[in-house]
């Protein structure tokens, strides 16, 4: 019986991907490096270590990781202020989670400080979960299921009476892994990718009755 829904965050709540990436594209020039949206792609959900230090690694860039990590964040934070809105049907979920009894808990590859900019920025206060995970927090990120294990267990609750709500493929492979059920929604990936997923939606305005009721 379902007790508690895991979130991930940057495509599953938050419509975060276009500011990152620019952000860590504006970083990337100030090194001289002409990086493309596309070159982020293989990263996507595996947290910044993966979505800029794999950058780093394609163009030779031999700084210190968490050096521009933080200039990234830098960035972020300006060019995210005022633009960074919670997906359609987020806000609603959530609360639906909450009416339901059902314990939420966040869940993101993301640094702690990207996660704090995000939730501030789109009006969702952290006290609002049970728990918080963060890539900060976790040893080995998606697609290993190590931060889904933390948050399961954080909120009291054994992985099998989770729900995983994911945006990427890493993170449905982490949610499986972890012994979870999953959704995943088709805001960065296409739905005929996510063939390992219990259930799939467009957006969370669509989340089947049985992903929330078993």
């Amino acid at each position: 019986m379902i007790k508690g829904v895991l979130f991930d965050m940057d495509g599953v709540l938050v419509d975060s991907e276009e500011f990152i990436c620019k952000a860590a594209i504006m970083m990337f020039s100030e090194y001289g490096i002409n990086a493309a949206p596309e070159d982020f792609i293989p990263f996507v959900g595996m947290g910044e270590n993966s979505y800029i230090g794999g950058v780093a690694a394609k163009y030779g860039l031999k700084a210190d990781l968490n050096l521009i990590k933080a200039r990234t964040y830098a960035v972020y934070e300006q060019i995210a202020k005022g633009n960074l809105f919670l997906l359609p049907g987020a806000k609603e979920l959530l609360e639906r989670c909450l009416r339901n009894g059902l314990r939420i808990a966040l869940a993101t590859s993301a640094d702690k400080i990207k996660m704090e900019i995000n939730m501030k920025e789109t009006g969702i206060p952290l006290n609002m979960f049970y728990a918080t995970v963060n890539g900060l927090d976790v040893e080995r990120k998606k697609p290993f299921p190590e931060i889904y294990l933390k948050a399961s267990e954080l909120t009291g609750l054994k992985p099998e009476e989770c729900l995983v709500v994911e945006d990427a493929i890493s993170g449905i492979r982490a949610g499986k892994a972890a012994g979870c059920r999953c959704l995943a929604v088709t805001s960065t990936f296409n739905a005929d990718t996510f063939h390992e997923a219990d259930w799939v939606c467009k957006t969370l305005i669509e989340v089947p009755e049985e992903a929330l009721a078993w």
